[in-house]
């Protein structure tokens, strides 16, 4: 079951239609009374969650291990808040060994039908790049076509060098998905023990980050890193590595890039900020307008800057003509003294070095500053 963050939402928000989510699943030979059990047990306290409406299991006639779980509920926010908390890990542990694989799909109830009567739900269609607590509920492509998603995690303090040796190391899956989805670039991050992995795909956001999965290539990375990890996950288990990398995403909120692509080389950095409790989205839309404005702005040295944001965890990924310490401001997302006063307001800084002061600026700069591990381009197909 697809695990997002907890989340509220007015009932007026055009969001606050009833939900529809389906999880398909495939049962692995020999498990079906186990699965069913594990869902008798199952059904019965999800039905106490606040918000649950009705559920369904329907079994395939074509093929027996196939089964569909579809759930209704008041609206998103109540099945967002339960399927992002402990109670929900607890619930399914079940399921575990029961399946080969999951795959949760969520719907808002626009139109219904029930015998001769139609109803419309009176709700408007989700836009593209919607969010519900900061997670994209459809993924919005840029003007360049290319849908931009982040992963983070961290690592055990003390080794961070083992595991940016490993991350650096891998070798490149194929690119090509399918006929209309392909990975374009991938590039990885480190904070200290904090790691961020971008990814930049053609198509179809989920159909590549399950290709990449797939692949032996990452697979052996991923079990390499995976003693380092403080979270401890299990890839072999489906609704395991569902969770982990589900509470990993880091969405792009916003992008920038300039109209045409400049003559010279550029190079990419990363960021990323110590936001205040409660700030991040604040700290995305100032950078956000920031950059807009900078690659607007011929003379400026950012080319194309992308803004993930999920909750207090903001990191801004940059191409830039120039190195960040010839021009600190547009490389940390600040046009001018007043942007520098707000976001001082938004993040951590030190009293010694206060911004906008040219001190507090290469103090920030630095604070925030990531370092590369790998930067991967997909050659076009």
């Amino acid at each position: 079951m697809t695990l997002l963050s907890e989340s509220t939402i007015d009932s007026t928000d055009p969001r606050a239609a009833r939900l529809r989510v389906v999880l398909l699943c495939d049962v692995q030979d020999g498990a079906q009374d186990r699965f069913l059990a594990a869902y008798e047990q199952l059904r019965y306290q999800v039905s106490a969650v606040p918000g649950h409406i009705t559920d369904q299991l329907c079994q395939s006639i074509e093929d027996p291990s196939r089964w569909l779980i579809t759930s209704e509920w008041e609206s998103a926010a109540p099945f967002l808040s339960w399927v992002d908390s402990p109670e929900h890990r607890e619930m399914v542990k079940p399921l575990h060994g029961c399946v080969r694989d999951t795959r949760s799909l969520r719907f808002n109830v626009m139109r219904e039908t029930s015998g001769r009567l139609a109803v419309d739900s009176g709700h408007r269609p989700l836009a593209p790049g919607e969010t519900v607590a900061g997670v994209p509920l459809a993924p919005r492509p840029g003007p360049d076509g290319v849908i931009r998603h982040a992963l983070t995690f961290t690592v055990k303090p003390g080794s961070e060098q083992k595991v940016a040796g490993i991350l650096a190391g891998y070798r490149s899956p194929n690119a090509q998905v399918d006929a209309e989805t392909r990975l374009v670039r991938t590039t990885l991050f480190m904070d200290g023990n904090r790691v961020v992995r971008s990814v930049e795909v053609v198509g179809d956001l989920v159909a590549a980050l399950r290709h990449v999965a797939m692949q032996p290539e990452v697979r052996a990375v991923e079990e390499a890193i995976n003693p380092h990890l403080e979270v401890a996950r299990d890839l072999n288990d489906p609704l395991a590595a569902r969770d982990f990398f589900m509470k990993a995403a880091l969405p792009a909120v916003h992008h920038h890039a300039r109209s045409a692509e400049p003559t010279g080389a550029t190079a990419r950095f990363a960021f990323n900020y110590p936001v205040r409790t409660g700030c991040g989205a604040a700290v995305a839309e100032l950078l956000a307008r920031q950059d807009e404005q900078a690659v607007a702005d011929p003379a400026s040295p950012l080319v194309r800057a992308t803004v993930f944001q999920r909750e207090d965890r903001v990191v801004r990924l940059v191409d830039l003509t120039g190195s960040p310490q010839d021009d600190p401001q547009t490389a940390l997302g600040l046009a001018g003294p007043r942007a520098s006063t707000v976001l001082a307001k938004l993040v951590d800084v030190p009293a010694e070095h206060p911004l906008p002061s040219a001190d507090g600026m290469r103090h920030l700069l630095a604070a925030c500053a990531m370092t590369q591990i790998t930067d991967r381009v997909s050659p076009t197909a």
